[in-house]
């Protein structure tokens, strides 16, 4: 027994050999040669106790093949009996492929089953058939725990009706891709869950259950709420700093003013956005607006210290185009590469209905009043602050009475996805509509919000808006011209009186008198005619103001015992309430004023 008597073509095919090669060889030619020795020994025992069984039962056993591949093989043995004596049919059959497949289960077994995420299969009707390790560690129940039991024993109360849709979508053959969600554990804690789900299916495509794959992030919403929270108090804090920086306008008697700033609802929140109201004196109000390019600390902080400089050079009294030029000194001394800003820098002289306005760069300004709509207010065309070599230009309007100009800063009307130009024109509609009668200006500033930012979360810049309304009836101011001689001091003083007189003010008409003699004395002396003298009064003030043609400012100084002159401005400073000097394109312009 062990010579090969008979040999078909399958095994030809199988091992590479032809059948003449293989007749009368021994059985061990095609078995590997580490194993030839022992296969002797089952061979001399299948011989005493011949049967039909498998060979080999319970171990690997290989072919051998001519070109001395091996390969893994299964074997069944028969016994024939014949008139030559005992014979012994061996079938051999091929297994690689499904030897690999079987390596492959095993592998994918071993990797489920040491897989740091819980999985977990279930049926249709979800009750669970498989439960590895990690299942275990996470959720607290063993294998024979939830074995056959429904998948919601896993799920709060609360949640459990998750576990009907998710087995829905699964029936109709849909994966579900990191399902965040909470479970609960058998110690009824709760955990933060990601789940991807996908449904399991037999040979023929259709679904018989699904599998899971469960991952604890409870850490990492941990993680994410530490960071929401401190991401809020940075922005709480990077807010507070911006709103610190733009401080708090004035109130401006007989000028009504509404404002809304909103910080952008992404990353810090923060940005260069700024306006401010200036009080000039003599009826005046400087008006400001700005914003810084860029966003963040950084743009937040040029701001506040172009607030600051744009402030302090309004008060000088000096021009709007002075102011701006000014401004672009400061931005090209700033210690940041490429800063660009764009402002707009208005002087409302609300008793002589007039306006001038030079803006570098910034969105038209625009004039509202009741029965006449909305519209631009005309100005000269320059470039943003920072771009150099800029003379800027500025030019005077004529506002009506209980007009109201309207600010913004391009947050407002440069939305994501939208023309600028057709957001512009949506804003002055919005205004017509809104001034077709003398809207309550809170009112108005909300609803112009409204419309153009109807997602109030979700805007990329800050917005900033402004409305400053005149009053609605003209102030009671007159003027007149007076040359440059010591004639017109006792001239302009009657034509005071009689101005006080017809208003009702002669409380305060000493000491008006008496500053206006000072201040037309100091013109007559030292600058050049004519000289213009104009009064104005409101509810609760008196301006004077005169102008003349020189530049040269007076300055207050300490005169000597043994002078006769250089007390005057120290007087005016003693008994007006607030006093000042303005440059203008002609000269200058003196004013004082009076509580009345």
């Amino acid at each position: 027994m062990g010579t090969m008597r008979l040999v078909n073509a399958q095994t030809e095919a199988l091992f590479g050999y032809r059948r003449e090669e293989l007749l009368g060889q021994p059985v061990e030619l095609l078995i590997p040669g580490r194993f030839r020795a022992h296969h002797v020994q089952h061979r001399d025992g299948y011989a005493a106790n011949r049967q039909v069984r498998p060979m080999g039962a319970g171990l690997e056993l290989h072919g051998l093949r001519r070109d001395g591949t091996e390969f893994p093989v299964e074997i069944s043995l028969s016994p024939l009996e014949t008139a030559d004596g005992l014979l012994v049919s061996a079938a051999v059959r091929d297994v690689s492929d499904r030897r690999r497949a079987e390596e492959r289960i095993n592998e994918l077994a071993a990797l489920v089953e040491s897989s740091q995420d819980a999985i977990l299969a279930k049926t249709l009707d979800g009750h669970i058939t498989y439960w590895n390790a990690a299942a275990q560690r996470l959720y607290g129940y063993t294998r024979d725990d939830v074995m056959g039991r429904h998948v919601s024993l896993l799920a709060p109360s609360e949640r459990r009706h998750e576990i009907d849709a998710l087995m829905d979508q699964l029936r109709d053959g849909e994966r579900i891709e990191h399902f965040e969600t909470l479970r609960q554990t058998r110690s009824g804690g709760l955990l933060d869950v990601d789940i991807t789900l996908w449904p399991t299916r037999s040979p023929d495509g259709t679904v018989i259950g699904a599998c899971a794959i469960v991952r604890d992030i409870s850490d990492r919403k941990r993680a994410e709420a530490e960071l929401t929270v401190l991401y809020e108090q940075q922005r709480h804090i990077a807010l507070t700093l911006q709103r610190s920086l733009m401080g708090t306008p004035p109130a401006i008697p007989g000028l009504a003013t509404a404002s809304r700033y909103r910080p952008a609802t992404q990353g810090a929140g923060v940005g260069g956005d700024w306006f401010d109201l200036v009080p000039l004196g003599a009826g005046r109000v400087g008006v400001l607006i700005g914003d810084v390019m860029g966003r963040g600390l950084e743009a937040a902080a040029v701001m506040g210290q172009l607030r600051s400089a744009a402030h302090a050079l309004a008060k000088t009294g000096m021009q709007p185009r002075q102011l701006m030029q000014a401004l672009e000194t400061v931005v090209a001394d700033l210690d940041v590469p490429d800063q660009l800003v764009t402002c707009c820098y208005l002087v409302i002289a609300a008793d002589a209905g007039e306006v001038i306005i030079c803006s570098a760069g910034h969105l038209p300004t625009l004039i509202a009043a009741p029965g006449e709509g909305a519209r631009a207010l005309s100005a000269p065309v320059n470039a943003p602050l920072g771009v150099g070599g800029v003379l800027y230009e500025q030019t005077s309007a004529e506002i009506p009475a209980g007009a109201t100009l309207v600010l913004y800063t391009d947050g407002l009307i440069e939305t994501p996805g939208s023309d600028i130009e057709d957001q512009l024109a949506q804003l002055t509609d919005v205004l017509s509509d809104l001034f077709t009668t003398a809207p309550d200006l809170e009112v108005a500033a909300d609803r112009v919000l409204a419309a153009l930012l109807p997602d109030a979360e979700g805007h990329n810049d800050d917005v900033t808006l402004l409305l400053t309304q005149l009053p609605d009836a003209p102030l009671a101011a007159v003027t007149t011209d007076l040359p440059a001689v010591p004639e017109s001091v006792p001239e302009g003083r009657a034509f005071l009186t009689k101005a006080l007189t017809s208003w009702d003010c002669t409380t305060t008409a000493d000491d008006a008198r008496l500053l206006l003699s000072e201040i037309l004395t100091n013109a007559v002396q030292h600058a050049q005619g004519p000289l213009g003298l104009h009064l104005c009064r409101t509810a609760t003030e008196l301006t004077v103001e005169v102008s003349d043609h020189s530049p040269h400012l007076p300055q207050p100084r300490l005169a000597a015992e043994d002078e006769e002159s250089g007390r005057g401005l120290i007087l005016v400073r003693a008994l007006a309430d607030t006093w000042g000097v303005r440059p203008t394109d002609e000269g200058k312009t003196t004013w004082f004023t009076l509580a009345l």
